[in-house]
């Protein structure tokens, strides 16, 4: 039987994971929607903004975060005097980081799927007084269903996968930050490779069931 140590990771992984996912998806759904079919000057290097954490390596990415909501950041002490609690080393921290670096891949999915939208039907929106949000919520959302869905999905299992990032800006504390893949690497540098097997095994599992039930499918040709 496992003991509650064991789940806890788990548990965890799974919160941070729900809520950095949801977090990243409704960012990235959103700027995916203001960006798409929209030329500005500008848009390629904010666009390559977007995409960086998917590029760089995530202790870059934890290391930019840790100088950005740490605590000797404006961002840090401005939220610490506010709250009496810090951003850094806690689960929030977490969540955080894992939405930054699931980000990309939400925000490429998203705009993939509004960018398959037949522009003459939201032109025809439009002209019949229909406003942005209407456009959004009645035409572009239900047309964009399957490529929205897994964006969600991949930011879910991108943000249960993170490790670098997560180690740098949440740390290892058991119970407290410690997710599925710190969890891992502490029981693999222990020698605990049977305890390791049991908390990869339900990442796979997890990740898997996903992708099965809401993961992008490829369409047999007749």
């Amino acid at each position: 039987m496992m003991h509650a140590s064991f789940w806890s990771p788990v548990l965890l992984s799974l919160k941070v994971s729900l809520l950095a996912g949801t977090l990243a998806f409704l960012l990235a759904g959103w700027l995916a929607w203001l960006m798409t079919g929209r030329k500005f000057r500008g848009k390629i290097v904010l666009e390559t903004i977007f995409m960086l954490p998917m590029v760089l390596p995530p202790t870059v990415v934890g290391f930019l975060l840790l100088m950005a909501f740490g605590r000797r950041s404006f961002i840090g002490r401005w939220f610490e005097a506010l709250s009496g609690l810090p951003i850094v080393f806690t689960w929030g921290a977490a969540v955080l980081a894992a939405a930054v670096v699931a980000f990309p891949l939400a925000y490429q999915s998203a705009k993939a799927g509004f960018a398959s939208i037949d522009r003459d039907l939201l032109a025809a929106g439009r002209s019949m007084g229909a406003s942005e949000p209407q456009l959004l919520f009645r035409v572009a959302i239900p047309l964009a269903g399957r490529s929205l869905t897994t964006a969600f999905v991949l930011s879910f299992t991108r943000a249960l996968g993170e490790f670098g990032a997560t180690l740098m800006l949440a740390g290892n504390i058991p119970g407290r930050t410690q997710t599925l893949p710190t969890a891992i690497y502490m029981a693999v540098e222990s020698g605990d490779t049977g305890t390791a097997w049991a908390w990869a095994g339900w990442m796979v599992l997890i990740s898997f069931l996903l992708l099965a039930c809401f993961g992008p499918r490829t369409e047999r040709k007749e």
